[in-house]
């Protein structure tokens, strides 16, 4: 996704929430050398704020603490201070919400990967003469063969607000339900159907490993209200630049194309992310070493 989407803490998901008050202040002290990024588990953020996290600890005198939270407390963590950074703001459409109420308070470092793309996909074997766009979703037969259900992930994410609205701007609200639930829900829901080749409508995004596991494509949205191409950038809390110029300049360099994103994220999914990190960074000496040229 310079890239969907997307989150919950974990122990939202399982029904606890995490109060800012919990992180303390992210602020710099004199000579403090622990910086604190917010994260979530979706495939694409875990694997790139995992990556920074190794590199940082690895090339500087800093260390790294992750924080898990949904994406709306971490905007909200940044802009308040405490938190860091946070290394998955989509924009300009999926996190617009959010990102209106912190422009002003934070500083965007640009984007870490581009053509990131959210939608509703479907299995390639779904035939595209009976389901190639969300309007389709109204056919009779179509609605018959998805039992009135569209698979979605973390009721919090930007991707799942986007699908509400899709739901109103299509008329589908009647005739579905948007099912809220996280993102390894979503994809055991795809892989139970790939398995029976059911039918099924999940919301989905790029770069995701499932796009390296199975043949899917995205529905075709005429509407244009699941948004257009999104990059995924940076975004750090006010004075971060100044207490931090080195970390900073490495974010501002940082950009992965999407296919090696991908590609690593599947390998993570294949071994764990830890393997995959450690094999990007070998695979890739020259983009990952221009990360920390100094800025002119």
């Amino acid at each position: 996704m310079k890239f969907g989407m997307k989150g919950f803490v974990a122990a939202a998901v399982a029904g606890t929430t995490i109060a800012m008050g919990s992180f303390g202040s992210a602020q710099a002290a004199s000579g403090d050398k622990t910086i604190t990024i917010g994260w979530t588990a979706w495939s694409d953020a875990e694997f790139v704020t995992k990556l920074t996290k190794t590199l940082i600890e690895k090339r500087t005198d800093y260390k790294v603490k992750l924080k898990m939270a949904s994406i709306g407390v971490q905007y909200q963590g940044v802009a308040n201070g405490d938190l860091d950074a946070m290394l998955m703001a989509w924009l300009p459409d999926t996190h617009a919400d959010y990102w209106k109420k912190v422009k002003g308070k934070v500083q965007d470092l640009g984007p870490l990967y581009t053509g990131a793309q959210l939608g509703w996909v479907v299995p390639d074997y779904v035939p595209k003469d009976q389901l190639n766009s969300i309007a389709d979703l109204k056919k009779d037969t179509v609605k018959s063969k998805l039992d009135g259900k569209i698979q979605g992930i973390d009721p919090g994410a930007g991707e799942m607000q986007l699908s509400e609205k899709t739901m109103k701007a299509y008329g589908l609200d009647s005739d579905y339900r948007l099912v809220s639930a996280s993102g390894a829900a979503m994809t055991a829901a795809l892989a139970r159907a790939e398995k029976r080749k059911d039918w099924i409508v999940v919301t989905g995004w790029t770069p995701h490993w499932m796009f390296g596991k199975w043949h899917l494509r995205f529905l075709k949205d005429p509407k244009g209200t699941m948004g257009a191409e999104q990059h995924v950038d940076a975004v750090v809390r006010d004075g971060f630049s100044k207490d931090y110029p080195q970390i900073a300049s490495v974010l501002s360099n940082m950009h992965i194309p999407l296919d090696q994103l991908q590609a690593a994220m599947y390998d993570a999914r294949q071994t764990s992310y830890k393997k995959a990190i450690n094999k990007f960074i070998a695979d890739h000496p020259d983009e990952v070493n221009s990360w920390f040229k100094k800025s002119s």
